[in-house]
């Protein structure tokens, strides 16, 4: 089981006068890293280094990737890529912003300040599985709106939609594993009156 971001997150620290900004997002792939790397140049254009490391994949595929942008050989992408894989994420992809204070840091301290400032980020960013998952979609009377709900939490499926008219209307992501044993609450609550229809399996992040 691959343990992702769930969203994008952001952290910044201050050390002797340098802002260090980090930026995190999830990648499901090496182009969505790098364009999410260039969207940070773009952002901060006018800073003095945007640091970026990623991982991609998970298990016997990885992709790992850091730059140094400028800084001293080692003292910055590697130590970002460090707290990464330390963070035991994957599809994870990091810049580290530097607008200089006016002081230099040395190497260790510029070891130091960009692995803290990783670390800042990766300190709030919610979690997720990557599961495989279906999304279901079904119409229900009113009456059985509150026990398919609690039929929904039973199941650990989230709800993506609900549209309110003469019926209701669903979308639910429901985990491979419990789709089938979803269905069955469904047909037991509305004595097979409820049809859901499920959509091919797809790869998702269910926050933990």
């Amino acid at each position: 089981m691959l343990i992702v971001p769930y969203e994008p997150a952001r952290a910044e620290i201050v050390v002797v006068n340098s802002r260090f900004i980090a930026s995190l997002s999830p990648a499901d792939s090496v182009e969505a890293a790098r364009s999410f790397i260039e969207a940070a140049r773009r952002e901060f254009r006018d800073a003095t280094h945007n640091v970026p490391a990623f991982i991609v994949g998970g298990g016997a595929s990885v992709t790992e990737y850091c730059s140094d942008d400028g800084e001293p050989s080692g003292t910055s992408g590697r130590p970002l890529l460090a707290a990464l894989k330390g963070s035991g994420l994957g599809n994870v992809v990091v810049v580290v912003t530097r607008y200089f204070g006016g002081a230099l840091l040395g190497t260790g301290g510029l070891v130091k300040a960009y692995s803290e400032a990783g670390k800042a980020v990766l300190a709030i960013t919610r979690r997720a599985r990557l599961v495989e998952t279906r999304r279901v979609s079904f119409s229900l009377p009113y009456r059985l709106f509150d026990r398919v709900k609690i039929a929904v939490g039973e199941s650990g499926a989230t709800i993506v939609s609900e549209g309110f008219a003469e019926e209701i209307t669903m979308e639910v992501d429901v985990e491979e594993d419990g789709l089938e044993s979803f269905c069955a609450k469904l047909s037991d609550i509305s004595s097979g009156g409820v049809a859901p229809r499920a959509e091919p399996a797809r790869l998702a992040s269910v926050p933990l």
